[in-house]
């Protein structure tokens, strides 16, 4: 055995946080030329983790490194668990290298012609193994997405090389959801199922991610009824399994449908339902979190008269069985308690269940935090976790077809919950897996350290992924790419875009938004260009078809509009818009079909999913073309191409500032003049976030309620009129939810001049997040408040936006003294520059 020497850490080059395993030198220690060392009595998941690499580094060099049993001679790479590594050990004792102690923590350092990758546990092992792989070159998407590697001949040691990470979020995890059509198609066809041929490329790609915790597909599939190796290979691969906020004690709900007798009814079915829960808890013997409560027949909410003490008394019961089984006390298995939906309900209204239990707060299911813990609530042995949506099946509208996820709304979201004290669970629906790959990419990696991303980091964050996938040369413009599309997309979710959601009338609207995704496309379609076709296939995953997708989608219903219009004038331009739409309704099919096509058909079946055609929150059978209409013997053509820019008054030259025009002012939020940070609290400008350009939020979130005015912070913006008298103030802000449930809701203060700061709730209308004006915050994006105000004369004024409480967003202002026109979007920003 190589003798180990002790060296000295010195300062490290960091990437997005992580210290750099290979030396910018082309002499020392070669990993191609190593061999890979695991203790044959290691766990199952660190052999996997380690043949993995083995075949990683043959990808990057095409030289296949060996991975023996017995200790070698010369250069080696050491892979083992604290746990079951017996050299592993001996370095610890050694003091080679420091123990790890910390759930899946993980060391990897360099030790002249030896690295070791060492782990406190078994995934703490596979998580080092795979930040190594993804730092030579193989991304966590290669196979999922088709990224290729990053060829290199030869893969040197940083010499100083000592990497020592942790989790801070302890459960991280993804929920396979609402798969069909897409997922379960594809699924079939390449696999015959949700079996473990599957489940193998899944479990792959969590822990390249470093995540450790699955909610399985469950639409007509059950994981472990479906497959017997199914149990097995979640051990082999250490991911813990878990079932949905409707399926209790680890069982899928179409199992009932197979093999449940009566009514899913506890009061009327209490024997049967135990017996159930039971074969189910004992069959999950691998390592689980096992969900608690119950919900009503397939996703569906209780009865109404359903009590919360017969809802306590099933969580006791349910723990008993628990205990029985398992024949430990009950706190010793982890536990969960969703509260979606209803179940909040319950939670409000006094229901309890054991302080070992984890407390799942939800999401609105469109990415919107309900509740979170008070921040003097008592300390919970079983903490609290968040369930959280990039995919959703339901009211006011299922969205699910493509990426519509801002990284940063989950960063800030998700920052929010953390702060709260939320740290034990974070897990989220992901539909079909894919498109939804970068969005995953994020939620893993700030999950494993919320600390380490702030929200003028995620910008950097996706330009390291886009280098991660396509190198460094068009990092920098496809994340300005995938930034911008997601901007687009939260605008109005697909499935919710019709001809009708954007204006023709005013503002341009509707032709700005279309060109805008035309020339998104047209960049897009230019870095294609520029990357070597072995790039291609990925690219259009991850980067090209959302984009030519969504820029399609928005020609097809802008032809629509103007077909409509047109067609109620007479005009004969009413046949040429219609035939456009036509077009691209046609093309809409064109573009699935190339991305079925993609790589020999690989994923034929994942672009399935319907999107056009909606007339409920449920999704249409088929694609539907809109209506469009033919006319003849039409009039004239007329030039109805859209409303022209409007015309500046005569103003004064002066500084940069925003002036009245056509009797309204427009300001998006991170163009402040000043920026008043007092009382411990700071105003941070959250980049990108929202339907405009950036948001505007206050922190630190834990920060204390503030009373407006005086020296309290505030954000002033400066602007112009040549009205007088009353006039309209309303403020658009992310659709954030009352999360502390209190009667007034979120608070914000807006006062001109010297007049008083006026207090408005965001939220107080927020009864339940699933239903009435709800449905309009979430379908438009944002809540819009607005106040009336009075300037006794024209001139220079000053509108000042205070801080009361946190988590409020702020996107835009917009003034209006009568000339406010009705837009999807409200008047474009009224900036005029020197």
């Amino acid at each position: 055995m190589t003798r180990f020497l002790t060296i000295s850490i010195f300062l490290l080059t960091f990437v997005q946080g992580r210290a750099q395993v290979l030396s910018e030198s082309k002499t020392g220690f070669d990993l191609a030329e190593a061999v890979i060392y695991v203790d044959p009595e290691d766990h199952t998941v660190v052999k996997k983790s380690a043949e993995l690499l083995s075949q990683d580094i043959e990808r990057v060099t095409g030289r296949k490194i060996p991975v023996v049993h017995t200790r070698p001679k010369g250069k080696v790479i050491v892979v083992g668990s604290a746990e079951k590594s017996a050299l592993v050990r001996e370095l610890i004792r050694s003091g080679q290298i420091p123990a790890t102690g910390a759930w899946e923590e993980y060391r990897v350092k360099a030790l002249g012609n030896t690295l070791v990758i060492a782990g406190n546990d078994r995934r703490g092992t596979a998580f080092g193994v795979f930040e190594v792989s993804r730092q030579i070159g193989v991304s966590p998407w290669y196979w999922w997405a088709d990224v290729p590697v990053q060829e290199k001949k030869h893969l040197y040691l940083n010499p100083a090389l000592d990497i020592s990470d942790a989790p801070k979020v302890k459960y991280r995890g993804i929920f396979i959801n609402d798969e069909a059509p897409a997922l379960s198609g594809w699924s079939r066809e390449k696999f015959g199922g949700f079996n473990s041929g599957f489940y193998t490329h899944v479990f792959e790609l969590m822990l390249r991610l470093k995540a450790n915790y699955l909610w399985p597909a469950m639409w007509g599939s059950a994981y472990y009824d479906d497959d017997p190796l199914n149990i097995q290979l979640a051990d082999d691969y250490a991911i813990v399994i878990g079932t949905s906020h409707h399926e209790p004690m680890n069982r899928a709900h179409d199992e009932w449908r197979r093999y449940g007798k009566g009514p899913w009814n506890y009061e009327k079915n209490k024997e049967n339902l135990q017996a159930f829960w039971r074969e189910g808890f004992k069959r999950a013997r691998n390592e689980k979190l096992t969900t608690v409560g119950m919900r009503g027949d397939g996703d569906e909410p209780m009865t109404r008269e359903t009590a919360t003490e017969l809802l306590e008394r099933i969580v006791h019961d349910q723990r008993q069985i628990i205990e029985e089984v398992s024949g430990k006390p009950a706190s010793e298995t982890p536990q969960l308690w969703a509260l979606y939906k209803e179940v909040q309900e319950y939670y409000d209204k006094g229901m309890r269940v054991p302080d070992d239990v984890t407390l799942l707060l939800c999401d609105d299911n469109w990415g919107n935090i309900r509740k979170l813990p008070a921040l003097d609530s008592p300390t919970r042995k079983g903490g609290f976790g968040i369930y959280y949506h990039f995919d959703y099946v339901g009211g006011p509208r299922n969205h699910k077809w493509i990426n519509t996820t801002q990284t940063i709304r989950v960063w800030e979201q998700m920052h929010l919950a953390y702060r709260h004290g939320v740290k034990d669970i974070w897990i989220v629906n992901v539909g079909d897996i894919k498109p939804m790959e970068f969005p995953i990419s994020f939620w893993c990696d700030f999950a494993w350290d919320p600390d380490r991303i702030g929200p003028d980091d995620v910008r950097k964050y996706t330009e390291t992924w886009a280098a991660d996938q396509f190198g460094r040369a068009q990092a920098k413009e496809i994340a300005h790419i995938i930034t911008r599309y997601t901007k687009y997309n939260s605008r109005r979710k697909p499935e919710l875009l019709d001809a009708h959601t954007y204006s023709l009338d005013h503002y341009e609207e509707f032709n700005r938004v279309t060109k805008e995704y035309r020339e998104l496309l047209v960049r897009a379609e230019a870095v294609k260009a520029t990357l070597p076709e072995k790039y291609h296939d990925a690219y259009f995953q991850l980067v090209l078809h959302p984009v030519q997708a969504m820029a399609n989608l928005y020609d097809l219903y802008y032809h629509v509009a103007r077909n409509k219009r047109a067609f109620e004038q007479n005009e004969q331009k009413a046949n040429v818009y219609a035939d456009s739409a036509q077009a691209a309704f046609r093309k809409d099919s064109l573009i699935t079909v190339a991305y079925h096509r993609l790589n020999n058909g690989k994923w034929n079946h994942m672009m399935s999913q319907t999107h056009i055609g909606y007339t409920s929150w449920q999704q249409p059978e088929f694609n539907i073309m809109p209506e469009v209409r033919y006319v003849e013997n039409a009039d004239a053509i007329s030039t109805v191409e859209g409303v022209g820019s409007p015309i500046w008054a005569q103003v004064p030259e002066t500084e940069t500032a925003f002036y009245e025009q056509d009797k309204q002012v427009s300001i998006h939020a991170q163009n402040f003049n000043r920026a008043i940070n007092t009382h411990g609290v700071t105003w941070q400008v959250l980049p990108d976030l929202g339907k405009f350009d950036d948001a505007v939020t206050s922190l630190p979130v834990t920060a204390p309620v503030q009373a407006p005015g005086g020296d309290s912070p505030r954000l002033e913006y400066d602007f112009y009129t040549y009205s007088e008298g009353d006039f309209e103030i309303t403020a658009y802000f992310s659709p954030s939810l009352n999360f502390h449930f209190t009667e007034e809701g979120l608070q914000y203060a807006i006062s001109v001049d010297e007049e008083a700061p006026r207090i408005i709730s965001l939220n107080k209308e927020d009864k339940d997040s699933i239903s009435g004006i709800w449905n309009t915050w979430v379908a438009e994006g944002v809540i819009k408040k607005t106040s009336t105000h009075t300037i006794t004369k024209p001139g220079k004024h000053t509108l000042k936006y205070w801080r009361v409480n946190n988590g409020v967003v702020l996107q835009k202002i917009v003034a209006d003294f009568g000339g406010v026109k009705p837009a999807y979007l409200g008047p474009p920003e009224t900036l005029h520059k020197r």
